[in-house]
């Protein structure tokens, strides 16, 4: 007979088996605005099918065994020989060949392809982030490999191939590969340039052997990665391959991997090259401009993963507020807690908006090359990357609190996402490298600055508030001496301002105005929850609620 103290009442049921993708109204929509008519349908259908997967009690329960047990190195095998390998949990091969299979690492070959991978990475990205790496990495190489035709020719299609093959063998072997990036090293970090990994080149045009080590090499079961190495004419960018042609193991050796505080999924490995195969991408001394794409891309989907993160956690607090009672009602319909909810909800949906929008100028400028597009990129990127990275880590936090201390607890997956939420303000670029990225470019390329001007503006007249902070931010860039020591704070306005614009042309009357009087209006507090309460906050808060 059941204890009759241990009924189970006024919990929330799990959020699962429900369509992550259509629930999001903002990305949803986001999609249908960037996405010619003609091609809605079909990829309407595309990431809503993904998104059931995400949502499912599979893909859920992937996620949990792909961080609870993390992946191990074994640097010998049973007779003592070198072998270099790092053994995953099936879970994490299933949830990263779902990925490659829904083509998050193919925006270049595909109309809309970036928007339509942008919201599939965002998507897909709620149900396990770690496995994200390897994809967003494969994804970013094909920009970069592209500097050398010849050998975009013969590794593109591999890239963005939509099988995923584990195991190291031959890249011509497999019918798709993955690619992982090594840049910094123990003693410089972000300072790339102070690199010293050597590269010797050797009797064959463009082969070298490199000799060096990587500080931080994620991924390191992927088929080649992008180093950048110093030869004779300065810092290079090469390619190399895991195992060679003949069928040989390229010599790879990690010495050990990351013991990392979230990302728990993901091997981050430290590697060192020893007369190490590769093959030059680009020209001797242009390893930086070379690789720049590369880093662009990865950026965006650090944008595009605190995004993910922000969405999921805000569904979770709006739907566990939406079943728990508490003092006499449901927590959804508390004033106080309605306030949290629709702050938090503003946050995330700022966030995607302006992933999206991001994406969207990626597809211009490959589909018609628009130069106004890539100068709006220059500066857009890392505005939004160090705006919205750095919003994360206080959103989820607070939507923890939301659940209480079911929330505290692991089986909640809350605690999973708090840990993850600091990761993307700190790869590729921490707050202080992207804010004084935006500086070079407002320095050096006035065409970027005038094009972030000419987006902002096209909302101007629609808000008086937002009309208020465009004008603040032109004075704070008409004085640009001694920038640097408030290089943060002119940053956060500049995406604050973009954010605001992006939603007052897009977003539904009670966001926009939500959002204006709070970041640009100023009537906000320090705390997430200090809305103006004359604000229609319920209708923002059923807005993010995900509906099973």
């Amino acid at each position: 007979m059941a204890d009759s103290t241990h009924t189970v009442t006024n919990q929330a049921p799990p959020l699962v088996g429900y369509d992550v993708y259509s629930a999001d109204r903002a990305l949803a929509e986001a999609v249908e605005r960037h996405v010619a008519p003609e091609l809605r349908d079909e990829v309407r259908e595309e990431l809503s099918a993904l998104g059931q997967t995400a949502g499912s009690a599979q893909a859920q329960e992937w996620g949990t065994q792909a961080n609870e047990n993390p992946p191990k190195l074994r640097t010998h095998d049973r007779y003592g020989n070198r072998i270099d390998e790092v053994d995953f949990h099936p879970a994490w091969h299933r949830l990263l060949g779902h990925g490659v299979s829904a083509g998050l690492v193919n925006a270049w070959g595909r109309p809309a392809g970036h928007v339509r991978r942008a919201a599939g990475f965002l998507v897909w990205t709620q149900a396990e982030a770690g496995h994200g790496c390897p994809l967003s990495m494969t994804h970013a190489s094909v920009p970069a490999l592209r500097t050398d035709p010849a050998l975009a020719a013969v590794w593109e299609p591999r890239l963005t191939s939509t099988v995923y093959e584990e195991g190291l063998r031959p890249a011509a072997e497999k019918a798709g590969s993955l690619f992982g990036m090594g840049m910094t090293e123990k003693q410089g970090g972000s300072d790339v340039r102070a690199n010293t990994t050597r590269a010797e080149p050797l009797a064959a045009d463009g082969e070298y052997v490199l000799t060096g080590h990587k500080w931080f090499c994620s991924a390191p079961m992927s088929d080649g990665f992008l180093v950048l190495a110093q030869a004779a004419g300065g810092l290079t960018c090469f390619l190399v391959p895991r195992v060679l042609q003949d069928g040989t193991r390229n010599v790879f050796r990690i010495q050990r991997l990351k013991d990392k505080l979230g990302n728990r999924s993901n091997a981050s490995s430290e590697v060192e090259f020893d007369g190490t195969w590769a093959r030059r991408v680009g020209d001797e001394g242009r390893g930086v401009p070379t690789i720049i794409e590369m880093v662009a891309a990865t950026r965006l989907d650090c944008v595009l993963g605190s995004a993910a993160l922000m969405r999921q956690a805000v569904a979770q607090a709006v739907h566990h507020a939406t079943y728990r009672s508490a003092f006499g009602g449901l927590l959804v319909d508390k004033p106080l807690m309605r306030n949290v909810l629709a702050d938090l909800a503003l946050e995330s949906e700022a966030a995607t908006t302006l992933g999206l929008r991001l994406a969207a100028a990626e597809d211009s400028v490959q589909s018609t090359g628009s130069e106004e597009e890539r100068a709006f990129l220059r500066i857009a990127v890392p505005t939004a990357k160090y705006w919205v990275t750095k919003r994360c880590t206080p959103l989820v936090a607070e939507a923890l609190e939301c659940l209480g201390g079911n929330g505290y607890v692991e089986e909640s997956g809350m605690p999973r996402l708090l840990r993850e939420s600091p990761l993307n303000s700190i790869w590729e670029g921490s707050g202080n490298v992207q804010a004084l990225d935006v500086l070079r470019a407002l320095q050096r390329e006035p065409q970027a600055l005038n094009a972030f001007l000419q987006e902002v503006g096209t909302a101007r007249g629609a808000d008086h508030r937002l009309d208020a902070a465009i004008k603040d931010l032109l004075t704070e860039l008409a004085d640009l001496d001694g920038v640097e020591a408030r290089a943060r704070r002119l940053v956060e306005r500049m995406a604050l301002v973009l954010q605001g614009s992006l939603l007052v042309r897009w977003a539904p009357p009670e966001v926009a105005d939500a959002f204006c009087a709070s970041r640009l209006g100023g009537d906000w507090g320090a705390a997430f929850g200090t809305l103006p309460h004359s604000l229609d906050l319920a209708s923002v808060v059923e807005r993010a609620r995900a509906v099973v």
